[in-house]
């Protein structure tokens, strides 16, 4: 059944916007009408061509964005009355209207429309992969082919939500110290740019050689005054740069490979890794996803090319008949306590259990780390806005005791 897209007039003579289904236009507009309201314009959403549909893409990405936290919401509302025992197009229905969000109302609607039409939820969801991703659909496809998609639904609203909960704590933890640092940043640029020029130029008309840290301040202060644009652009064109060689395949790996083997982040970087791999396979094998099908979602969204290549070559070990944990073992990125887990899953046959605890505890790891980094961070950024701020002052105050002793 073909979905449109409304503007009407209310009784009081304001305009609404909505979205309603119906076998043709005629149709929408007496459904308008029956809720007391005048129709202005109609206009039907489900049969968008190529051209529109990029157009829709790009309108989210632009700005008319869908929160990962609405996808949550209505993932879990649609669990609910599916547990429930309503059919699939009435639940929906019920998403539709309860459904704030005017770009998600329409894709609900366009999904209806297409499960109407005798497509399957996941084929429908597929069409729409900004919004859902592998994991969330190839879960789906498991909860209909089990015949348990309300548990799997479920199962991926708390999967999401607890995903997000640890990317907002570890933001949280890292703004102070960003915000800290860009500030600093700001103050110590304009005080050598237009504080310091006002008092050094008081030396200039002095025959006294200056000491070599005033020079040097002078020297900056001109540099960022004459220059500004200069450092500007070179910035531009490092960051430009920079941006262009990770966005290569050749790149990204060396990039990849440094956060795994700098003593620094190689410990976090495994950690957060571990918490991932662990959290999206365990989801997926509880959702009835092969191990095979479930390795081939998770390298995916492990965002580590290194990682990536490890995990291949673990699928193609498992077809030969090579347990996970043997592989892994052999492997330096993937922590001890992991594998051992892994090992005690496949051994009892509760593989998505243990991989839940081993991801419960390296998020809890996670978390503290980064705690403790920002807690290390901010000293230092302080130390160094104070050696800063000290060789401005004594930069300045050299030449002046000088002058006092010359006058002497």
């Amino acid at each position: 059944m073909p979905v449109y897209e409304f503007t009407a007039l209310d009784g009081s003579g304001k305009k609404i916007k909505g979205i309603l289904d119906g076998d043709s236009e005629s149709a929408v507009r007496q459904k308008i009408r029956s809720q007391g309201n005048y129709p202005v314009e109609i206009r039907e959403t489900s049969s968008r061509t190529k051209k529109e549909k990029k157009g829709s893409l790009l309108s989210i990405q632009l700005g008319r964005r869908v929160a990962p936290q609405e996808i949550h919401v209505v993932t879990r509302q649609l669990a609910t009355l599916l547990g429930a025992g309503i059919p699939l197009v009435q639940s929906l229905d019920g998403l539709i209207e309860q459904t704030a969000n005017p770009v998600l109302k329409k894709i609900i609607a366009q999904i209806k429309d297409a499960v109407n039409e005798g497509n399957s939820l996941t084929v429908a969801l597929e069409e729409h992969p900004r919004l859902f991703s592998k994991i969330y659909v190839n879960m789906v496809r498991a909860g209909e082919a089990s015949g348990s998609l309300d548990v799997v639904l479920e199962r991926l609203a708390e999967f999401g939500e607890n995903q997000q909960a640890l990317r907002s704590r570890i933001k949280a933890a890292l703004l102070y110290p960003l915000f800290m640092a860009l500030v600093g940043t700001v103050v110590l640029v304009l005080l050598i740019t237009f504080i310091v020029p006002s008092i050094t130029g008081v030396f200039e008309g002095t025959q006294q050689a200056l000491p070599v840290p005033t020079l040097l301040l002078i020297g900056l202060s001109t540099l960022l005054q004459q220059f500004w644009w200069l450092l500007l652009l070179i910035l531009a064109l490092s960051s430009l740069g920079l941006s262009y060689g990770l966005s290569t395949s050749r790149g990204k790996k060396l990039l990849d490979r440094a956060k795994l083997a700098l003593p620094g982040l190689r410990s976090l970087n495994t950690k957060i890794a571990a918490a991932r791999f662990g959290r999206t396979l365990a989801s997926l094998l509880a959702a009835g996803v092969p191990l095979t099908a479930s390795l081939e979602i998770v390298k995916n969204i492990i965002n580590n090319t290194i990682l990536e290549e490890i995990i291949n070559q673990a699928c193609a070990e498992l077809e030969k008949g090579r347990s996970l944990s043997q592989f892994l073992r052999d492997s330096p990125y993937f922590p001890p306590m992991l594998v051992q887990m892994i090992a005690v899953g496949e051994q009892s046959g509760a593989l998505e259990k243990m991989l839940e605890k081993a991801a419960d505890s390296y998020e809890k790891e996670v978390e503290a780390a980064i705690l403790a980094l920002t807690s290390m961070i901010e000293p230092v950024m302080i130390l160094v806005m104070g050696v800063a701020v000290s060789f401005i002052v004594i930069s300045i105050l050299l030449p002046i005791f000088e002058m006092n002793q010359l006058i002497r």
